[in-house]
């Protein structure tokens, strides 16, 4: 029978007594669960792998400009100012992270890691730390599974979707999966990757879902370049092997906690929050008019 993935600490505990590491654990969930072969579930690693790089580059050297307007090709403005404010790496990382969620909020081809409004955190994270540390494809990947594990733990002790449990569970989630990654990438143990995980949700407890005018691209954009970079800090906490002193199921917990007594107006509703500042509201009534000026005429009587 395989893990089923209901608690980190019965996943650590299933490693330790079937001798397997963590990212061969969610292979055996995928082929007795999912009735995948390994092939198929590395080739669609592989492949997931080749589209978060392409949406990376996609998003610094074609136009994003949104139908809203709300996007206007931010992530090259930043991936090209001369000025880095803590070193060029972490510019690349934002600007990375900003890239590949612009290209889902203008229409384009993304993974969604472990959501579509979420996907600038993985690809940001990945490329970054394959580029400085020179680590290849094999490992991205193996990470890459650990970084599902992790999410089908969240799921299901929480929630992965930011109408159920506001930003903390999309962006939160994406944020912990980066950060198990990046510890187990740089030779990480069980604890430290786990600790990546607690730290960096402990950073995101709270923080609400407020799309405005109901679209996925402000707040949204800017928090994937926000949350690759606690994926990063809680990775470097981690490895360093400082306690999360909440033990990461725990962590989890009360994040479902949070999320399920958070006011529906923070739920992905655009009711409250940003989406409901004067200025918000006055793009949700200029995007609607967009909308419906573009419809057929037999669509708006």
């Amino acid at each position: 029978m395989a893990f089923l993935f209901d608690s980190f600490e019965n996943w650590k505990q299933y490693s330790i007594q079937h001798n397997m590491p963590l990212h061969q654990i969610v292979l055996e969930y995928e082929r007795t669960q999912k009735n995948r072969s390994e092939k198929d579930t590395w080739d669609g690693l592989a492949n997931a792998w080749q589209v978060m790089k392409e949406a990376v580059r996609t998003g610094l050297e074609e136009d994003m400009t949104s139908r809203s307007g709300m996007i206007n090709n931010g992530a090259k403005k930043v991936y090209r100012y001369p000025t880095a404010v803590i070193s060029k790496e972490f510019q690349q990382l934002i600007a990375r992270a900003l890239a590949a969620k612009e290209v889902n909020s203008c229409m384009g081809r993304v993974v969604a890691a472990p959501t579509a409004g979420a996907s600038g955190i993985m690809p940001g994270v990945l490329y970054t730390l394959q580029e400085i540390h020179q680590i290849d494809d094999e490992k991205i990947l193996e990470a890459m599974l650990i970084a599902a594990g992790i999410a089908l733990i969240m799921e299901q002790k929480a929630s992965i979707a930011g109408a159920v449990g506001g930003c903390q569970a999309e962006t939160g989630t994406a944020a912990a999966m980066g950060a198990g990654a990046i510890v187990y990438c740089l030779g990480g143990d069980i604890d430290q990757i786990f600790n990546g995980v607690a730290i960096t949700v402990q950073c995101m407890l709270g923080l609400v879902c407020d799309p405005v005018a109901g679209l996925v691209e402000i707040p949204c954009v800017v928090r994937n370049a926000s949350a690759a970079a606690i994926a990063n800090s809680s990775a470097q906490i981690a490895l360093a092997s400082v306690s999360s002193v909440i033990p990461v199921d725990e962590v989890i917990e009360a994040m479902g906690e949070i999320g399920s007594s958070m006011e529906t107006r923070y739920k992905e509703t655009a009711l409250g929050g940003l989406a409901a500042t004067k200025t918000g509201q006055a793009i949700a009534r200029k995007v609607l008019i967009h909308t419906i000026e573009m419809l057929p005429d037999e669509d708006v009587k």
